[in-house]
Formats: C-alpha cells, sequence, structure tokens
C-alpha cells in the first residue's frame, strides 16, 4: 500500500490553489517567543475569506466503508513505527510554536528562518500558520473525530499533549493544513527547491500518521484546506506584498551561508525511513 502523493493529486492541489482564488480544535498556536515585533501574530484572512471547511469538507468516513477501512490500514502500518528515528522526526514535526515552527522547512529550504536574518519570511510563515489553521476549525468542530490513539489505545508521539487532543477534532488535520501551506508557499518563493518543499509539505502531514494522532483521511482533507488557504491568501494584498519582499529577503540570506540549525542527514534518514510499503 503507498500513500505517497501520486501526480494526479498533487496536481488537484495546485489546481485548488489556482480555482480557489477566484472565491473567497485546531493545534494550539503559542505566540512567538523572541519574535521581531512586541505584537501578538494575527493571520492574514478574517472573516469570510477564511475557507469553510464544513462547507469544503464531505462528513469522515463512516464506519466499516472502504475508505474507513484504508484509514484503520494505514494507522495499523504507522502504528509499526514507533520508538523509530521517523516516530521522533514525528514529535519534531509537532511543534508549531515559534521560533521552533520557522524551522520545520528549513533543510528543504536550505536556509535557516530567523527573526533576525529573515523576519519578513519569518513572520509570513507565522502569519499563515493562523490561517491555515483557522481553515480546519469549522469541520473539526463540527464533525468532532476521535483521533486514532483514542480508538487503539496506543502512544503519540507528544503525550503532554493528549488532553488537549481529546478535546479537539481530528477530522481534517490541522498540522497537515499548515505544513501543507507553508509547502506550497515556499516553492513559490524559492521554485528552485520546489519539488523538495512539496514533498516537506507531504511528509510534514505524514508525521501526523506516524505520531498516532490523525487518521489518513484527515491528512488528505488537511492538505485541500491548506491549498484552499494558499489560494484565499493570494487574494490578500499584504501577503502578496509580504511574498514579494521574503523573495528577496531569501535571496539575500542565502548569501550569508549560516549554518542550518538541525541535523538535515539525519532529518533526510528519518523521512525516507517511511511506514512499510509506504515508499
Amino acid at each position: 500500500m503507498s500513500f505517497s502523493a501520486s501526480p494526479l493529486r498533487l496536481g488537484a492541489a495546485f489546481a485548488l490553489a489556482a480555482v480557489l482564488s477566484a472565491c473567497s480544535s485546531t493545534p494550539t498556536l503559542p505566540s512567538t517567543p523572541g519574535g521581531d515585533s512586541s505584537s501578538k501574530a494575527t493571520g492574514y484572512l478574517v472573516g469570510s475569506a477564511i475557507p469553510d471547511s464544513l462547507a469544503l469538507s464531505p462528513a469522515p468516513p463512516a464506519p466499516g466503508s472502504a475508505s474507513a477501512q484504508l484509514d484503520d490500514a494505514v494507522a495499523s502500518q504507522a502504528l509499526s513505527m514507533q520508538g523509530s528515528a521517523r516516530f521522533a522526526q514525528a514529535h519534531t514535526d509537532a511543534d508549531l510554536s515559534f521560533p521552533a515552527g520557522a524551522d520545520q522547512f528549513s533543510c528543504a529550504l536550505g536556509v535557516a528562518v530567523t527573526a533576525k536574518t529573515t523576519p519578513v519570511l519569518y513572520r509570513l510563515l507565522e502569519r499563515s500558520r493562523i490561517d491555515a489553521s483557522a481553515a480546519t476549525k469549522a469541520a473539526k468542530t463540527h464533525y468532532q473525530r476521535p483521533r486514532p490513539f483514542m480508538v487503539n489505545n496506543a502512544p503519540t508521539c507528544t503525550p503532554d499533549d493528549e488532553e488537549g487532543l481529546r478535546k479537539s477534532g481530528s477530522y481534517p488535520s490541522g498540522h497537515t493544513s499548515i505544513g501543507w501551506a507553508w509547502g506550497l508557499i515556499l516553492s513559490e518563493i524559492d521554485p528552485d527547491h520546489a519539488t523538495a518543499l512539496i514533498e516537506r509539505g507531504r511528509n510534514y502531514g505524514h508525521s501526523r500518521l506516524v505520531c498516532n494522532v490523525h487518521w489518513y483521511s484527515d491528512v488528505q482533507q488537511g492538505q485541500f484546506m491548506g491549498a484552499a488557504t494558499v489560494a484565499r491568501l493570494h487574494d490578500n494584498p499584504a501577503f502578496v506584498a509580504d511574498l514579494a519582499k521574503a523573495r528577496e529577503e531569501l535571496a539575500h540570506a542565502r548569501t550569508l551561508k549560516q549554518p542550518l540549525p538541525r541535523d538535515c542527514a539525519a532529518e533526510t534518514a528519518a523521512l525516507t525511513s517511511d511506514i512499510p510499503e509506504a515508499r
């Protein structure tokens, strides 16, 4: 069995980002410690500009359906990764707080993202994180789908978060929405690294399966909502302006040749040692 992104599925995500641009609980998002501003970050999108996940998301798979059986099969495979380097990477990927969140894509990007060296990009990622998270809230609240660890009683990669996760619906995945949105945004800022960045966006969501906190269909719909968010962001003047500034800022940051904040070889090895049959 494979749940790597097919060309058709990846093409659909990009198509959605283009088409929806004409249209107009969620992970806890801590305030930024050590950020470039004393003000608390806010998203770019407000009100009806935030994609409506309840309108855009079908009901999660019904028990006994083919989709539910796929969810169960993938969850069973994911459990085999517990205690592995991939499981440890899923724990790292779970951290969306800033400044840690800003570095989740640094290996794929080849540049450290910090409030000091890349302040515009840092803030852009922080603000878009809020938007992509908000885009999953309505469906999460409505469906209140139990998470895998609540069903299989197996450990998660973030035991300290389990109490809060029990109160937050599993469908769609907020972390996946954020990771996919970041992958799309960063690939637009840095097209030379687009393949690595989009793949990182895919396996960022995949980490939620390995962590035992999301079902496969949660992750699939999370990608959809992340793409919908990026589409709406392209109709936001502040985001478009920051996107252009971030592109120039990144080009300058590359000339600084600063060391990356994490062991990229170890990260790559962990991400490629995937769930059995997933490669």
